[in-house]
């Protein structure tokens, strides 16, 4: 933990003097994380963005009378009395459709043929539907014969029926559904205001890394991390930018902390205690190392930082440990800076524990489990640099720093990766 005066921060191969609290490292990065500028978008890009000023309509919908049915337009009152074995007679003068109206105004005694969605023709307040009328040919002209009776705004849609005019239809800050996309768009809005995305530049460091795609050789490891934070900065509303593996060397990776470009820096490797763990020693050096080692199982290498008003995370290199330090730390940062919830963003359920977790009162533990028949089991793998083990797990629990554990049959909170 790093207070004030940085003259003790570098840890190499000295290990931590005391690490600071989950719950103050979540505290401190809230605090020093403020909601981007908004950015007009067009409708058509408006999806899943975050609304910076909320939306009112200036126009009612519909904007007319129309039909909800498709039928005959009439007077319902002159339809009293209809029914099967009385079926009542209307002279047919016309027809209206989607977008063609029908020109002319209903008279005593008239219908007008009417599909679903075209506007109400003058003088006429009810529909009756299709099912309830026949047509047939007169002397005079067409008939159509009705047998149900439909009183006055019967099977019609009324002027301001869905939204009417100064009505507010959502709210600053909501996360617009492609159905909020399709109202904005049925009351005349061509673009709207939203929250810039937070742009996260993605350093990956470690001498021993392969690109993706390559095969793991000798001592050479094929990097995962950052594609595996390239999904969740996108899952949290940001835009990634990957660069090159960076090697374990000072001017390198401080070339690559020190780049301009981007909201937010995650940096996944050289955090811990090691000889060539150079970045959190970059950061006190160019900057402010807020927080280096954090209670926490896995995860404890984990830094917070920050240069030029830009945090910077610093997470552990193992897979797991990155994993857990993103979605404690450096997701909630992505989501507030781009107007989003911070909180987390798995689905949660209640159930029971099967077997045992065991843990240390004073540290947070995060504890991958499957969901089997008979209850909630934790995974027998305590290696952080154990990726897979996230794939063969249903979610996780995490355990209070208060707490040495839960025995069988105890109800958690399982947080669930789906």
């Amino acid at each position: 933990m790093i207070k004030g005066n940085q003259a003790n921060h570098d840890v190499r191969m000295r290990g931590f003097a005391s690490r600071m609290d989950v719950d103050q490292v979540i505290r401190l990065v809230r605090e020093a994380v403020s909601q981007l500028p908004a950015e007009s978008v067009s409708l058509g890009e408006a999806a899943g963005r975050v609304l910076a000023t909320g939306v009112t309509s200036a126009v009612p919908v519909p904007g007319f009378a129309r039909s909800a049915m498709d039928g005959y337009a009439v007077r319902g009152e002159e339809t009293f009395g209809a029914s099967d074995y009385n079926p009542l007679p209307f002279r047919l003068v016309g027809e209206a459709m989607p977008g063609r109206p029908w020109v002319g105004s209903v008279a005593a005694g008239e219908a007008v043929r009417i599909m679903t969605g075209a506007p109400m023709p003058p003088g006429a307040d009810a529909v009756v539907m299709a099912e309830f009328s026949r047509e047939s040919e007169a002397s005079g002209g067409k008939l159509v014969s009705v047998t149900d009776p439909v009183p006055p705004s019967r099977n019609v849609g009324q002027i301001g029926e869905d939204i009417v005019p100064g009505q507010e239809l959502f709210q600053t800050g909501r996360v617009l559904r492609p159905q909020d996309v399709g109202v904005l768009a049925s009351v005349g809005v061509s673009s709207v205001s939203v929250v810039r995305k937070p742009v996260v530049r993605i350093v990956i460091t470690g001498d021993e890394l392969l690109p993706p795609g390559s095969t793991p050789s000798g001592s050479k490891i094929v990097d995962s991390n950052s594609l595996m934070l390239d999904a969740l900065v996108r899952r949290d509303g940001g835009i990634s930018r990957l660069g090159q593996i960076v090697p374990d060397r000072r001017e390198a990776v401080e070339a690559a902390i020190m780049d301009p470009a981007g909201d937010m820096v995650i940096v996944s490797g050289g955090s811990s205690v090691g000889a060539e763990d150079h970045a959190p020693l970059i950061v006190a050096d160019r900057g402010k190392l807020l927080v280096h080692g954090v209670a926490m199982r896995p995860s404890s290498p984990t830094g917070v930082g920050r240069i030029d008003n830009r945090l910077i995370f610093l997470l552990p290199g193992n897979p797991v440990s990155c994993l857990a330090a993103y979605d404690f730390f450096a997701g909630p940062a992505i989501r507030l800076l781009g107007g989003r919830n911070p909180d987390w963003p798995h689905r949660t359920t209640r159930r029971r524990l099967a077997a045992k977790i065991a843990s240390a009162v004073g540290r947070v533990d995060y504890v991958r489990v499957r969901l089997t028949a008979a209850g909630v089991e934790p995974l027998a793998i305590s290696g952080a640099s154990i990726l897979s083990s996230t794939t063969r797990a249903d979610g996780f629990v995490i355990v209070a720093k208060d707490s040495e554990g839960s025995p069988p049959g105890e109800e958690v909170t399982v947080f669930l990766y789906d």
